[in-house]
């Protein structure tokens, strides 16, 4: 079993950056894809990023391809994503997932652990 706990989200100016966290506790993490979702109030949540389990890989959404970067750190079981050029639209939360040992997949239903969620605030 894994448990993910996200941090570093916030309140930020449009254009600012945030760096979010999330650090895994379990033997499985170096051995999951490892995934970033979000949902904003009153939609869906959506896939942001995916990293493939040896770091070598990621895909991104459209949405944030760009501005945004996914990278992992196996020896702290922890999976950051830095976002740039922060929008409005950005707001949301941001939850972090893990996932299939294969590939990277950008769907909920590849997910089987899902962290609690941390607040991004983009103001305009």
């Amino acid at each position: 079993q894994v448990q993910l706990v996200e941090s570093g989200g916030g309140l930020v100016q449009a254009g600012g950056s945030l760096r979010l966290s999330c650090a895994a506790s379990g033997r499985t993490f170096s051995t999951s894809a490892m995934g970033w979702f979000r949902q904003a109030p009153g939609k869906e949540r959506e896939f942001v990023a995916a990293i493939n389990r040896y770091g070598s890989s990621r895909d991104y959404a459209d949405s944030v391809r760009g501005r945004s970067t996914i990278s992992r750190d196996n020896a702290k079981n922890t999976v950051y994503l830095q976002m740039n050029s922060l929008k409005p639209e950005d707001t949301a939360v941001y939850y972090c997932a893990a996932g299939s040992p294969y590939g990277l997949p950008d769907t909920e239903k590849d997910y089987g652990y899902w962290g609690q969620g941390t607040q991004v605030t983009v103001s305009s």
